[in-house]
């Protein structure tokens, strides 16, 4: 089968070299296309890019010579590709514009970007959490006047190292929810050469974050009502989000009530065994185990456990019970591999497995 005709939206930035190198040698998708801002335009991807590599494995090969399109070139870009990754640097407005601009050429768009993660018809995935919200698109498709464009996206990366566990224990009801993350410098698209400021130091402020991660798992586990996801309106979950030293990987600390009582067993059996429709289908890019339990008291780290398949699962440990809430945790994840390119790779395998994105 020939590979899908993949573009990339802000090809330059960190999290669209993430989508570079996590692409090389997919089995489904080749990236054909490359696109950034207009001062990028017209240089191949190499001279783009210059020192500015963040990735640990060199660039590919395959896509030092392409050269790159000016991204506000919808048309021009659209023509190359069956779809397209957007991870650009824009403002939200600017954002929202040119992935609908993207769509209305007749080409989906899996997105990265927060920018329409609460329009009411386009879906928000955790393919392991809720598949079937990308049913929505139809409805979308309505809206847009297209017949195969439309815009998906992923969710915020702070929230994968615990909603997925909340996930696992749904049938004990949890109702409230109390999470402190501690989140890479990656997230911010930086790295220590960047950002040498945060050597040694931590800054209890990252915008837009805590509401992000009170509000967004509420949307994933909604439904589709009247052609719209509608939010669940349980677990409240309140927040705090705090920028650490660590290059890559996001840690939560988490505290839960449930309705029904579980015992520790129970609720690591829950964890271990969950499992969704990328691991059903077998996508290329799905972890084969997508939560680990680990028993050592001073596990997940993020120096031994960041990459758990291959940075597409979730590490979870110091599973206890707790005074005031019922029981405590401590979750793992790789915010650019799972929390954002990883999750938009996975999403895309989803979209082709339904039958949303085809060669055009």
């Amino acid at each position: 089968m020939a590979k899908l005709k993949v573009g990339i939206l802000g090809a330059t930035g960190m999290v669209g070299q993430r989508f570079i190198s996590l692409l090389e040698n997919h089995p489904w998708f080749e990236v054909v296309t490359v696109a950034a801002s207009p001062r990028s335009a017209g240089k191949t991807y190499e001279e783009a890019v210059g020192d500015r590599w963040k990735m640990t494995t060199p660039m590919p090969e395959a896509v030092k010579k392409l050269v790159v399109k000016n991204v506000n070139e919808v048309e021009a870009v659209a023509a190359t590709v069956d779809f397209v990754f957007s991870a650009v640097d824009m403002t939200k407005d600017e954002i929202k514009a040119i992935e609908e601009a993207y769509a209305k050429t007749e080409t989906p768009v899996v997105s990265n970007n927060s920018a329409h993660r609460w329009t009411p018809d386009v879906p928000m995935v955790v393919p392991e959490i809720n598949p079937e919200h990308m049913k929505v698109i139809e409805f979308q498709k309505k809206r847009l006047g297209t017949s195969r464009g439309f815009v998906a996206v992923k969710p915020n990366c702070s929230i994968q190292s615990y909603a997925p566990v909340l996930t696992a224990w749904a049938e004990f009801e949890p109702y409230e929810v109390v999470a402190t993350t501690y989140q890479a410098i990656s997230g911010a698209g930086k790295t220590f050469k960047d950002w040498p400021e945060m050597e040694g130091n931590i800054i209890p402020f990252i915008g837009g974050e805590e509401e992000k991660s009170e509000k967004e798992p509420l949307r994933i586990w909604g439904e589709i009502k009247d052609g719209v996801i509608v939010p669940a309106v349980s677990p409240v979950i309140t927040c705090q989000c705090i920028r650490v030293p660590v290059l890559n990987g996001h840690t939560a600390a988490v505290f839960v009530k449930f309705k029904k009582k579980a015992t520790k067993e129970q609720l690591i059996e829950k964890l271990v065994n969950f499992k969704g429709v990328p691991q059903e289908l077998g996508l290329p890019s799905a972890p084969k185990h997508f939560i680990q339990y680990l028993e050592e008291d001073n596990r997940p780290q993020v120096a031994l456990d960041v990459d758990y398949e291959n940075g597409m699962g979730i590490s979870v440990g110091r599973l206890r019970e707790d005074s005031v809430y019922d029981w405590k945790f401590v979750g793992l994840s790789h915010n650019t591999v799972r929390g954002a390119a990883g999750g938009a790779v996975l999403c895309a395998e989803l979209l082709k497995a339904q039958g949303y994105i085809t060669e055009k």
